[in-house]
């Protein structure tokens, strides 16, 4: 085994809460495979290496697996939706460690403009007038505690409310017990009557006050907000790399993994528990 040296490794209670959320080797299924050369956790380590520093995938560090071997895996499990479903497991064990119910009936949606590089095709991009940005758009969907419930990835030229038809359908699909969605008015319109008629959903929308400028803590939105700053903190967040959409709707994802996991394995603190302050040595004048 390789040792942990970088920031983004896993801790051994962090591997303890993924290793049993992967699919089973394909040596060990009926249908049969070649064993696994590499151990899982390295891949997985890898794969956070690369989300944390925004390295390309050929400059992975050599004590890991081949770069081929990790974006291997990294595109299979997208496909297979893995991510997705370690994203819905932990994100329920957040909340029982919060004291929360494990779902939630409300959710907050929320876009973000980034640009894109050159490796984006034209196809996959567009120039988003408001905010001048030549990239991609990313639509999150969060509960009430900002816990990521999946994001959808269209051109930056794809206007909100054209894209919160298939947003807020994907969420009735894949969360049916959510009820009500706080949004930003260009998500309303004419899709606060569509929601409610045909998905059953109570789409709210939160405005800012009439003549203000700069940052205002708006209600409810504000949750949206904060996971999209959380998110920035990863380096392949602020620009867009990807090739393809669910690619870059992985990124997302495993960012998103990351700070689950680190919130679910850090040691608890008493509320009441001040850490002592250090004596201050005595100086002679």
């Amino acid at each position: 085994m390789r040792s942990r040296r970088y920031p983004a490794d896993t801790t051994d209670d962090e591997w303890a809460l993924i290793e049993p959320l992967l699919p089973v080797a394909a040596c060990f299924t009926p249908r049969g495979g070649r064993p696994e050369v590499h151990l899982r956790r390295d891949i997985v380590d890898a794969i956070r290496f690369l989300v944390d520093s925004g390295c390309k995938w050929r400059s992975l560090p050599g004590d890991f697996p081949p770069f081929q071997t990790v974006h291997g895996f990294f595109a299979r499990w997208t496909r297979a939706g893995v991510f997705n479903r370690i994203r819905d497991a932990l994100r329920c064990l957040v909340r029982r460690q919060m004291g929360k119910p494990p779902r939630a009936v409300a959710a907050v949606i929320d876009s973000q403009s980034v640009k894109a590089a050159d490796t984006v095709s034209r196809a996959g991009r567009g120039y988003d007038a408001g905010k001048r940005i030549n990239g991609r758009k990313r639509h999150i969907v969060v509960d009430t505690q900002g816990l990521l419930l999946f994001v959808m990835i269209t051109p930056a030229s794809v206007h909100d409310g054209r894209a919160g038809r298939e947003v807020l359908f994907r969420l009735r699909l894949m969360h049916p017990q959510r009820t009500v969605v706080w949004a930003d008015p260009a998500y309303g319109g004419t899709r606060i009557t569509w929601a409610r008629t045909m998905l059953r959903l109570t789409v709210r929308t939160v405005s800012r006050p009439a003549g203000t400028n700069g940052f205002i803590l708006l209600p409810r939105r504000w949750v949206a907000e904060r996971t999209l700053a959380w998110m920035m903190h990863a380096r392949p967040l602020v620009r867009d790399y990807e090739r393809l959409p669910q690619h870059a709707e992985a990124m997302v994802t495993l960012a998103a993994l990351t700070l689950m996991t680190r919130r679910l394995t850090r040691a608890p603190i008493h509320p009441n528990a001040a850490a002592p302050r250090p004596a201050r040595p005595a100086v002679a004048w």
